[in-house]
């Protein structure tokens, strides 16, 4: 709510449940008996910034609903397709597997995700600041916009823009390799591959250059493999410690 409001864009939030369906997030077709035809009413899935909270208490069946939303930007409905808002983005929450009522996320699903952050608890100083401060339901109602969808749209354009010389794409590609060793149940794919470039990109332009450089994609290298890479004997690794392996392992161009 609060990353929406401060974008200025329209957001929804869908507590996802075992007894959610598709279409209480894609939308669904109703008959209308006035006109005599059907009329398709839209989902909470057509908005900037989707939540997906507790994406992992939803049926893997109702976890795909988001496969096309996430990878094309639209949604098919009965033959239909339907274009989504632009920008879109999707969050989503997860709870522990070890938590009762969960299933685990398809890797397919997994793999459309650019980054996974695990929060944690706040320091505490943070956290008294939390406990002292104002009802953030007054805070909310009283924030104002600091840009809107045109502008992020036009800092998207500015991302993509910034230069990735083939060298640093070899050196991607070196990291990308690395996964595949057989050491993971799998390697990172191609989409994995473009989701850390773009996100150096991003990461390269916050830090006011036009180009990527190593140390930008080994900057965002932790959040773009922690969900993506799984020990194939089972093992479990932070993924702090499995970013800090990669970088020393993997030779600088």
């Amino acid at each position: 709510h609060a990353l929406a409001a401060a974008a200025g864009l329209e957001h929804q939030r869908i507590q996802f449940t075992s007894d959610l369906l598709p279409a209480d997030i894609l939308g669904v077709n109703v008959y209308d008996r006035e006109r005599g035809e059907f009329r398709f009413h839209p989902g909470p899935i057509f908005s900037h910034l989707v939540l997906a909270d507790e994406i992992n208490r939803a049926t893997p069946k109702t976890q795909s609903a988001l496969l096309e939303a996430m990878e094309e930007q639209q949604v098919t409905i009965e033959g239909t397709t339907h274009r989504l808002a632009d920008p879109f983005f999707v969050i989503a929450t997860r709870n522990p597997l070890e938590q009762a009522g969960t299933y685990p996320l398809p890797e397919s699903q997994l793999d459309r995700f650019m980054l996974q952050l695990t929060l944690g608890y706040p320091d505490p100083e943070t956290e008294r600041a939390l406990l002292l401060g104002r009802d953030r339901r007054v805070l909310l109602e009283q924030m104002q916009p600091t840009c809107d969808a045109a502008t992020i749209l036009a800092m998207q354009d500015a991302v993509a823009a910034v230069h990735a010389s083939e060298t640093l794409v070899r050196y991607l590609q070196d990291i990308v390799q690395w996964t595949r060793s057989g050491r993971f149940i799998m390697g990172l794919s191609p989409r994995a591959a473009l989701a850390l470039l773009r996100a150096a990109r991003a990461w390269a332009w916050l830090e006011g250059r036009d180009m990527v450089l190593p140390e930008d994609i080994q900057a965002v290298l932790e959040p773009a493999i922690a969900h993506r890479l799984s020990p194939a004997d089972g093992s479990r690794i932070e993924p702090s410690a499995l970013a800090e392996e990669i970088i020393v392992s993997v030779p600088l161009p």
